[in-house]
């Protein structure tokens, strides 16, 4: 690393060979010094090593130097400083964001027609996080944010409906008993499954959002009996006479009206297999 005043003086052969040489090396070393080269001009561009593993790139525009990037030797990259620096995003394959990526009001696409449009609210604090999966696994969409209890919303425009072209499912989980009840988080587990394990009675729902659907299958394990909290509101005001027989199923189905939960399905005394 050399710099030179790029003034070669009229002198003998060899001192001039010497000076040449002097030249070429500031030429190949990009100007390298702590300082700026002494022959500067308006246009020079020079390499302060100041550090010496991260030198920074500065333009001399006759009056003062512009420091316009620092090369990290270590992770071998560029770290340009002007933040109106545009990058190659098509040469570069791997191009990483050191932080928020801003659309500034734009969409992505193909630079005419639009795939993916933003829209912020100022003063949001939730979001949808996106997670890839591994094998044998399928990937995520979740709302996150600073809220405790955070929600999806589906919208669509017009008369537009919301298409499934493959099977849409609630996976089933299961409620169990304790002391001769049954609790039921309605938000956790709208398609739930009990298998009787006692003589019991399925507590008030919590979590109840009107308009909401949820499904029981009773698999008596056992010939227990089986009893609803009065929140359950039966056809004709009269709840069914439930199984109650050892592998025989019972499965209900009912809607949430904001205050009581209405029937509008039964199917009993289904064989289990």
């Amino acid at each position: 690393m050399s710099q030179h005043d790029y003034d070669i003086a009229n002198q003998s052969f060899p001192a001039f060979r010497t000076d040449l040489n002097n030249v070429l090396g500031a030429i190949n070393s990009s100007n390298s010094g702590t300082s700026r080269p002494s022959g500067a001009v308006s246009g020079t561009i020079w390499l302060d090593t100041t550090s010496a593993t991260t030198p920074t790139l500065k333009y001399y525009d006759g009056a003062g130097d512009i420091s316009l990037a620092t090369l990290d030797h270590s992770a071998n990259t560029v770290n340009w400083l002007d933040n109106s620096v545009s990058f190659d995003i098509v040469n570069d394959t791997s191009p990483q964001l050191g932080g928020q990526l801003d659309v500034n009001g734009n969409a992505l696409g193909d630079g005419t027609l639009e795939l993916l449009k933003f829209s912020e609210t100022a003063s949001a604090v939730n979001e949808f996080t996106i997670a890839n999966a591994s094998t044998g696994n399928n990937p995520v969409l979740s709302a996150t944010g600073g809220d405790t209890n955070v929600g999806i919303e589906f919208t669509t425009k017009g008369t537009g409906t919301i298409k499934f072209n493959d099977l849409a499912y609630i996976p089933q989980q299961a409620l169990t008993s304790s002391s001769n009840a049954v609790a039921w988080d309605t938000q956790a587990k709208p398609n739930a499954y009990h298998l009787t394990t006692e003589n019991t009675t399925f507590s008030a729902p919590t979590n109840s959002v009107e308009g909401a659907f949820i499904c029981v299958e009773i698999n008596y394990n056992g010939s227990h009996t089986i009893a609803f909290n009065t929140v359950f509101e039966f056809a004709g005001s009269t709840a069914p006479t439930f199984t109650s027989s050892d592998g025989k199923t019972d499965i209900l189905v009912f809607k949430y009206n904001g205050a009581i939960w209405q029937e509008v399905g039964r199917t009993l005394n289904l064989s289990e297999s």
